[in-house]
């Protein structure tokens, strides 16, 4: 499989979505989701034209960084565990799943000892799914506003992963939920917010996305085809290079 003509085809239905919803294509960037891809199918991926690679773990990524080298934006788009944020917030340019005041604490703390300022998203449980991380719609306000206190921290926007269907036009009212969020957040006029992302959609449903108004769509299987098994990450401790 191809990944650079992959990317091409993602591209044209990118501009196509965005067309629908009377944006201009650059409005919305692509994110390579690589989890368990190899180094050299990313490496095809960044020379092809992503605008963002996107890493579940960080042990994994950190093995990436280390051998490939840094090239481009890379973000933390998988549940962060509090215990590795430390590492995070040196390995990633942003991070979407920021669901709990807990983890944000960390990410401040951390990012303060490495003399940053982290960008961030916060990651919405739109459907309400018991499966999936994210705060619920209903807190969502109050997490933002509880965020935007600490200093070290940049609250870009949001992020969300709806309901798998058949039909991409059935994820479509929990994109658009999505979007009447952000821009009751933004009406809000939080200090120190800026709701310049909605990330959402992934392969099966990112032109749906577009259209609903995301700014960031998350594609794996549509750039690198069927993912293969990966080894699990050790729960605790530093990230340790294989």
């Amino acid at each position: 499989m191809d990944v650079a003509d992959n990317i091409r085809q993602v591209r044209e239905i990118m501009a196509e979505a965005a067309g629908r919803s009377r944006r201009s294509a650059s409005a919305v960037r692509l994110m390579a989701v690589t989890k368990t891809v190899r180094d050299d199918r990313i490496v095809e991926a960044v020379r092809a034209g992503v605008d963002i690679i996107g890493e579940n773990y960080v042990q994994e990524a950190k093995r990436k960084l280390e051998t490939m080298g840094k090239s481009g934006e890379w973000h933390m788009i998988g549940r962060l565990q509090t215990n590795k944020a430390k590492y995070a917030v040196r390995l990633f340019d942003m991070i979407h799943s920021v669901d709990r005041l807990e983890l944000a604490v960390e990410i401040d703390r951390h990012a303060r000892t490495a003399g940053l300022v982290m960008k961030i998203l916060i990651e919405v449980n739109v459907a309400g799914e018991a499966t999936k991380s994210g705060v619920p719609i209903s807190d969502a306000v109050k997490l933002v506003r509880a965020v935007a206190t600490l200093p070290n921290l940049s609250v870009r926007g949001l992020m969300t992963m709806p309901p798998w269907f058949d039909d991409p036009e059935e994820a479509r009212p929990f994109f658009r939920a999505l979007r009447e969020l952000r821009d009751r957040i933004e009406t809000e006029g939080i200090p120190r917010v800026e709701m310049r992302e909605l990330s959402m959609g992934m392969t099966g449903d990112y032109a749906v996305a577009i259209e609903e108004g995301a700014t960031i769509v998350r594609i794996g299987r549509g750039i690198f085809g069927e993912r293969p098994p990966r080894v699990p990450e050790q729960p605790d401790g530093p990230p340790k290079t294989p």
